[in-house]
């Protein structure tokens, strides 16, 4: 039986990832579940992250977001049996790659799959879906009526995000990279209010967003990344694509909420006070947050459910590139780690 390490060069940051053979799982554990993986779903690696958490090995266990049959269960397992369709994000320090046929896990990171959703879908949408919850309900308060500014709408997380909002009742702004984006977001259903087209560099993102807002500033923003430096300092594409700290700081309206996943986001006294006179928050979004906090595992798995419920109900429609076999991950990996791809990568066993 094969599963999918990677292999990270001690000279720089660059990753190898190879197969290798496992030995036969042994006796499934009290609390865990031995699982039949169905289909995973790719996404980066965060490197930096598991070196600050001390979690550095010589052959790294790729594929988390899994969904698959329950094969056999542990002696304390109330809530799972045999032949249970299920799905779920495997922890950080899982010894198991999801990128395998068979797995082990503990029960407090799966849920069941819906029977009207597929394999594929569940384990293409529960990533994306978490973080989405996490920026609009955990972390901005997310409430009908308000406005939210989504950056990059058309990755995959953009996409569940921006189809939460609207379900929320929220009138949606988002930006578009590229030509083909703006005509993806500008064919979504229900309709975004305004897309900004920021491909060219030439359009101005505070001033749209105030524009569509009558001068007022939208309740919360959804950052992709900012720029933290002036033109000359930060290279050219990112300097395209990326607004100014600035920019989201200006277009934030009164008692506003700045949701970023720039993790080293550097904010001057002038921009600290210009955030305390509007009353705004910003806080940050840490893709493993719920990974890394064992006391909320009861938030989590709610979360999760809500996730696929949404799923099955056709809120969530996931961009999802056309599925592949397992043979093709380790080129597949390769180019999601480049985030080189736009729709999300799902190995189907």
């Amino acid at each position: 039986m094969k599963g999918l390490y990677f292999q990270q060069n001690n000279t720089n940051e660059e990753i190898t990832f190879v197969f290798q053979e496992r030995e036969n799982l042994p006796l499934t554990e009290d609390n865990f579940v031995k699982l039949q993986v169905k289909a995973c779903a790719l996404s980066q690696i965060n490197t930096k992250l598991l070196a600050e958490m001390k979690m550095e090995k010589d052959f790294f266990p790729v594929g988390r977001e899994i969904a698959g049959i329950v094969l056999d269960v542990g002696s304390k397992i109330s809530f799972f049996q045999p032949d249970d369709e299920v799905v779920g994000i495997l922890p950080l320090d899982s010894e198991d790659p999801g990128l395998c046929e068979v797995v082990r896990v503990h029960e407090h990171y799966l849920v069941h799959k819906p029977e009207k959703v597929t394999w594929t879908e569940a384990a293409g949408t529960i990533r994306d879906g978490v973080q989405a919850y996490t920026a609009l309900h955990y972390l901005s308060h997310l409430s009908p009526g308000k406005s939210v500014l989504i950056m990059d709408g058309a990755s995959t997380f953009g996409t569940i995000a921006i189809q939460l909002a609207h379900h929320r009742g929220a009138k949606v702004i988002s930006t578009a990279c590229s030509l083909e984006d703006k005509q993806y977001l500008e064919r979504l259903r229900p309709t975004i209010a305004r897309v900004i087209d920021i491909s060219n560099g030439k359009v101005h993102v505070a001033e749209s967003c105030l524009e569509e807002t009558g001068g007022l500033g939208v309740d919360i923003v959804l950052d992709a990344g900012v720029r933290l430096y002036s033109k000359d300092d930060e290279p050219a594409v990112k300097f395209q694509l990326l607004p100014h700290k600035h920019d989201i700081i200006t277009l934030l309206g009164v008692g506003g909420h700045w949701v970023t996943r720039e993790e080293n986001l550097q904010l001057d006294p002038p921009d600290s006070h210009c955030l305390f006179l509007k009353g705004a928050t910003v806080s940050f979004l840490n893709d493993e947050v719920w990974n890394l906090s064992n006391v909320q595992q009861g938030k989590y798995l709610c979360i999760l459910k809500d996730v696929m419920e949404k799923l099955s109900t056709g809120v969530f429609r996931p961009q999802l590139d056309e599925p592949i076999l397992l043979y093709e991950a380790k080129v597949s990996m390769e180019i999601v780690q480049k985030n080189q791809g736009r729709k999300k990568q799902v190995v189907q066993f």
